[in-house]
């Protein structure tokens, strides 16, 4: 069974602060072990972004992965919501709004991203509690 069928992939831009921030919050809110979660930068990433033919230097968004299924941008944001504790998945509501409202604002926000939140010189690595939520290479080759 491959790994995104068993888990929903977020896969995130690795040097970004927000992205990173956004990391941290659904690692603290998902008590249903339900994402794995890896830099879009990884080498290891890049084997899944292909078979979904997804370009391999893909930063735009973050991405999540579920078994079939390839969500970006706000949907991506909306579909993790539903999954973390507390009421965080009340926010899924929102999926009634339109993208074309959504998204511009999404990629307002991720085109300022480095400048309002700043960068990292190189991904993030995670920390001895966080290593079971990350994406790892035998995750990959299971």
């Amino acid at each position: 069974m491959r790994i995104q069928d068993k888990y929903d992939i977020v896969l995130f831009d690795g040097v970004c602060n927000l992205c990173n921030g956004a990391v941290d919050f659904i690692i603290k809110r998902d008590k249903g072990q339900n994402f794995k979660v890896a830099a879009l930068q990884d080498e290891m990433v890049k084997k899944i972004l292909e078979s979904y033919q997804i370009e391999g230097d893909y930063l735009d968004s973050i991405v999540l992965i579920r078994g079939e299924k390839v969500f970006y941008k706000s949907r991506a944001a909306l579909e993790i919501s539903r999954k973390l504790n507390a009421l965080w998945p009340i926010f899924y509501g929102l999926i009634i709004i339109p993208a074309f409202i959504r998204d511009p604002i999404y990629n307002w926000i991720a085109r300022n991203r480095y400048k309002w939140f700043g960068k990292k010189e190189t991904c993030r690595l995670p920390n001895e509690e966080e290593q079971n939520k990350f994406l790892s290479e035998k995750d990959i080759s299971e």
